[in-house]
């Protein structure tokens, strides 16, 4: 992963430049004031899009791994996702958690943002620092379930050159129902 100078770059910036990327992978992603309770605080997602507001948000890289649920879901089942309790589709609650973390990583790297912006402390229940640690040196979980869904490819198999391996992704998005 490219080093970032997090001197220089702003939540705000990442924030945003997290909105644009969840928006071209085709997840609509919109400004909302939400002010009923939600599971992460300024964030929901109702019938396949995420709604953010920026006032109730704590820790804005947490919209990248909800796209990541959102991502790993079949094309049909992603248009009526809501947060909380329906965002698994037809895969297993922690093989959907641990693709969106993998995905969430992947993403982090392809936008060249800090770890941390989706990692953080207070998150993933105190395991952040261990996902950081683990991913930092390529021990990757969950990419096994975005190979499945035909999103990556791990590169411990043996791939074709022209293949992208993860953290690189061949589709952002679940092709298939």
């Amino acid at each position: 992963m490219t080093a970032v100078n997090t001197d220089t770059i702003t939540n705000t910036e990442l924030f945003e430049k997290a909105v644009a990327f969840i928006n071209e992978t085709g997840i609509p992603c919109e400004s909302a004031t939400l002010e009923h309770p939600t599971f992460l605080p300024g964030l929901d997602i109702q019938n396949g899009c995420i709604f953010y507001d920026k006032e109730r948000m704590l820790y804005p890289g947490d919209i990248l791994h909800e796209a990541g649920h959102l991502a790993v879901l079949s094309p049909s089942f992603r248009k009526e996702a809501c947060s909380p309790d329906k965002l698994s589709d037809n895969i297993d609650p922690g093989a959907a958690e641990m693709a969106a973390i993998a995905w969430s990583w992947a993403a982090i790297c392809h936008l060249q943002i800090p770890a941390e912006f989706v990692f953080h402390p207070h998150g993933y229940k105190g395991a952040s620092a261990s996902i950081l640690e683990n991913f930092s040196r390529g021990h990757y979980f969950g990419v096994s379930m975005l190979q499945w869904l035909g999103m990556t490819k791990e590169a411990k198999h043996t791939i074709p050159a022209d293949e992208p391996a993860f953290p690189n992704m061949s589709h952002w998005l679940r092709q298939q129902d």
